[in-house]
């Protein structure tokens, strides 16, 4: 463990606290503050679920990330993309907070969309530029700093935000959020570019080579498996999560109870989780943390359910408020550790010559479930109860679990792309 700990405390990991952080604040914005923000405006339940659609860039990201292999701007591959993505981010979200989504619904969708592409093309970026700067026996701890910073990076849209709502115009509020974006522009102008290596030397080798690559190296059998397990794996918790703050606000708790206890129980055990599983897979192995961590991560979605059949209560008390941080707090301590052994597990799946284009579809592929099948929540919830959707959502999460025995065998190491 002492080992563990002096490998935190470098450089390179501070690099992936404000990746994470840049990364989180948009996508929590979209998932989080643009949620309350809809339904605090008299927007429909069905609506708001449908608005997981506006999602897909992260789905089809892998279809422009060879540009972001192939094409250099001028602070470099890496660092160039990712402050181009960042200045149209925060002008995207100031922008948003001025329109009312009762009244200007197009507008709000058609922007809203905008902030998801710039989203996803920031992460692509990010990703390949912390998959380049960590050796493979960084990546569990380095993935796993990336992930906490990224759930941190929630604390402003989803509970900063939404307390400053009670007090400001939304405006204001957006405008606010999207100055959290400087942070992030401020480390990408202050670090170097990583060397490339075996960079594309034309964008047919950029489109092509990656996927050849990928199912080279495992064969069309194993690269399917892979690919069903990334889709698979955390498919039960996304949806579980997909419309927490509108379950919140429909068991009577207000928009500051939900900023100051639900945000919070969540984020502090999914940081936690996070950190603990990054160093105990530095001994553990990934194949390993994501069998222990996916099982914690499968049995907790069962505390939502239990929330569920309580219902509403008449009055909201002390009882009400530590029920609901019990629950999120078990139920994120296992998103916490499942999610380190998971970003962990795709990094390492990644050829270090066509970094970006390998992560950006293999996490497009784990994207699915949030943007396409979370976009029916609404509508489930609405026809069978939340109770009955909480246990749908258990059972959702057993495929994934099950091709650990195929993907990721527990005393198996598979070995690393080559570099």
């Amino acid at each position: 463990m002492p080992g563990a700990l002096r490998l935190l405390l470098t450089r390179r990991m501070l690099i992936c606290v404000f990746t994470g952080f840049s990364s989180g604040l948009p996508l929590y914005l979209l998932l989080n503050l643009l949620p309350a923000w809809l339904r605090s405006d008299g927007v429909d339940l069905k609506t708001i679920g449908f608005f997981a659609l506006i999602q897909f860039p992260y789905t089809w990201k892998f279809l422009w990330s060879p540009l972001l292999d192939r094409y250099h701007l001028p602070l470099g591959r890496r660092r160039g993309w990712t402050l181009l993505s960042q200045i149209g981010l925060l002008v995207s979200i100031g922008l948003l907070g001025g329109f009312s989504p009762a009244s200007h619904l197009t507008p709000v969708v058609w922007l809203s969309v905008l902030l998801a592409f710039l989203s996803a093309t920031q992460d692509v970026a990010l990703d390949a530029f912390r998959r380049e700067i960590l050796s493979d026996e960084e990546l569990g701890l380095g993935n796993s700093v990336h992930v906490n910073a990224y759930r941190i990076a929630g604390l402003v849209p989803g509970s900063l935000s939404l307390i400053l709502a009670d007090l400001l115009p939304w405006s204001q509020v957006f405008w606010i959020t999207a100055a959290f974006m400087l942070p992030g522009m401020v480390m990408v102008l202050a670090v170097g570019e990583p060397p490339p290596v075996g960079a594309p030397k034309n964008l047919r080798q950029a489109v092509v080579e990656p996927f050849r690559e990928f199912i080279g190296r495992q064969g069309w059998r194993g690269a399917l498996l892979v690919l069903g397990f990334i889709f698979l794996y955390k498919l039960g918790d996304s949806l579980a999560t997909a419309l927490s703050t509108p379950f919140y606000l429909d068991l009577g708790y207000s928009k500051t109870d939900i900023g100051v206890i639900a945000k919070h129980a969540g984020l502090w055990p999914a940081v936690f989780g996070g950190l603990l599983g990054g160093l105990w897979m530095v001994r553990l192995g990934i194949n390993r943390g994501l069998w222990l961590f996916g099982l914690v991560q499968w049995v907790t979605i069962l505390g939502f359910a239990w929330l569920a059949w309580r219902g509403a209560q008449p009055t909201i008390d002390s009882l009400d408020r530590a029920a609901l941080a019990g629950v999120i707090s078990a139920e994120y301590l296992g998103v916490g550790l499942g999610t380190a052994a998971f970003t962990a597990f795709i990094a390492r799946a990644t050829n270090p010559a066509f970094t970006a284009t390998q992560f950006a579809l293999f996490t497009s592929l784990a994207a699915v479930p949030r943007t396409f099948i979370n976009a029916s929540a609404g509508a489930l919830v609405e026809s069978v109860g939340w109770v009955s959707f909480f246990l749908l959502c258990f059972l959702l999460a057993v495929p994934g679990m099950l091709l650990l025995l195929k993907v990721a065998p527990w005393n198996e190491t598979p070995p690393s792309p080559p570099h």
